[in-house]
């Protein structure tokens, strides 16, 4: 008698692997995303205060004048 291998998947068991590896997937997007957005934020946060620093610097040379 041979033995035959049948792959039987419920309908319901590939679903939740879809929404399993759609949440994953989705997560690692947001950690994504989220670094980009600090990244960026942190270099436009520097570049103001670099900014204001300078003027504030000018500031400062003009009222010593």
């Amino acid at each position: 008698m041979l033995a035959t291998i049948q792959a039987h998947y419920n309908i319901g068991d590939i679903i939740f692997q879809l929404a399993s590896f759609l949440i994953l997937i989705g997560f690692a997007a947001a950690v994504i995303v989220f670094a980009v957005k600090f990244v960026k934020g942190m270099k436009s946060r520097n570049a103001r205060l670099q900014r204001i620093e300078e003027k504030v610097d000018e500031l400062a040379s003009e009222r010593h004048k």
